[in-house]
């Protein structure tokens, strides 16, 4: 099992599907890591593609202290609409965010939930998905504080601005 150190997020050069040699600059993400001693945390990576018109959540379990599995990552796509749905939760405007996204390989959830339970985080936020072909299920789910909130509403503005070019 592959699994990755925590690390600060920061701006790398990566290789992609591009002709051998050719780099792509990686826009920084915004990463909750949500270690515990139980081993059962997890780790959220929100980063945005203006390529792609869209923010792309990455999720991994915990594999061990200060491990988490990137090997057996979620991935899910937000777009404009979904954006717009979690911007919602996080405002206080509705209570929770639930989407689903299904495609010929899986079927990808997401959903934000707003608590009042003052012994709690305010906000508890959960990826999963179900691949097609052997029904197997992987899920990660974290709690977000208020400062955690606050930076993902911001992030999510800044990307609604981006993708209407506004």
């Amino acid at each position: 099992m592959n699994t990755t150190l925590i690390q600060e997020s920061a701006a790398v050069s990566s290789p992609d599907t591009r002709p051998e040699g050719a780099t792509f600059e990686r826009n920084p993400d915004y990463t909750i890591y949500k270690p515990n001693s139980r081993g059962s945390g997890g780790v959220m990576r929100f980063g945005f593609s203006q390529q792609k018109s869209a923010i792309f959540v990455e999720a991994a379990t915990q594999s061990g202290e200060k491990q988490f599995d990137w090997e057996r990552k979620i991935i899910m796509k937000w777009s404009l609409s979904d954006i717009g749905t979690i911007l919602a939760t996080v405002q206080g405007r509705q209570p929770q965010a639930k989407l689903f996204h299904q495609s010929e390989k899986a079927c990808s959830t997401c959903e934000l939930i707003h608590r009042d339970d003052p012994e709690r985080a305010p906000y508890l936020i959960t990826i999963s998905r179900q691949d097609t072909a052997d029904k197997t299920i992987r899920k990660v789910t974290i709690p977000l504080s208020h400062p955690e909130a606050a930076i993902l509403e911001t992030a999510l503005k800044s990307a609604i601005t981006r993708i209407l070019a506004w």
